[in-house]
């Protein structure tokens, strides 16, 4: 019987301006993902970093030039489009990722994989134990997931958390994901996989404080994106027929 816990897995990091962290988050994770899969690939997504970000990812895949992928955005599109690179990117039938802030834990991955096998779940999801970030950003979170909840019916711990595995089923079988700039394309992946059915299963993960680097959730063009990005699909699920 094999050792691994999954035959094959496709992760993706989206990179944006993380030259401190990506490298670090990267090294970190190999390992593991050599443990849990017998066949893996990474996934290292550019979002347009201005720093040497790209770099370090050309670095990366050099070492290992069969299972890294770098998918490079030549301007900043925005968190929605750096995760859509990623997950229609993705070639093997399990799909997971994280930040590239080195911000969760990826040994975690086994607690994932372990959900999964004892659910049965399309999607095992992240909610963070304690969310190290100030407290605007988890009372902007909060005042998110009311809205999304209001509008969609959609009821989770966290929409948000970087940290996600899922079928790369779902991806094949939901309407393709349109949020670019915002926040937004968390809740719409999982209100498109709920939509169709597919059985979401939610598990704590842990958080720890960025080292290095700025996070852009909270800048106002961001939010400002996400805002836009959920009346949309709010208004395409209630007045349009597609």
């Amino acid at each position: 019987m094999s050792d691994y816990i999954l035959e094959s897995l496709s992760v993706f990091f989206p990179c944006y301006n993380e030259e401190k962290n990506i490298e670090s988050t990267f090294n970190k994770a190999l390992p593991i993902l050599q443990k849990v899969a017998k066949n893996w690939e990474i996934i290292l997504v550019n979002d347009g970093s201005k720093d040497n970000t790209l770099k370090i990812l050309q670095k990366l895949k050099k070492a290992h030039p069969q299972q890294v992928t770098i998918v490079n955005h030549t301007q900043n599109r925005g968190y929605g489009a750096a995760f859509k690179s990623g997950v229609y990117t993705a070639k093997y039938p399990w799909i997971t990722f994280t930040d590239a802030d080195g911000q969760f834990d990826f040994n975690e991955i086994h607690k994932l994989v372990a959900t999964q096998k004892k659910t049965n779940a399309d999607l095992v999801i992240g909610f963070y134990n304690v969310r190290q970030v100030p407290a605007f950003r988890i009372w902007g979170s909060a005042a998110w997931q009311l809205a999304v909840f209001i509008l969609f019916g959609l009821r989770v711990k966290d929409i948000d958390c970087g940290f996600k595995l899922f079928r790369k089923e779902v991806i094949d079988t939901i309407p393709h994901l349109e949020a670019e700039r915002g926040p937004f394309i968390s809740s719409e992946f999982l209100l498109k996989a709920k939509k169709k059915k597919f059985k979401i299963v939610e598990i704590g993960v842990t958080h720890f404080s960025r080292q290095a680097g700025n996070g852009t959730g909270a800048n106002f063009d961001v939010v400002l994106a996400g805002l836009v990005d959920l009346l949309r699909l709010w208004f395409k699920v209630n007045f349009t027929k597609s």
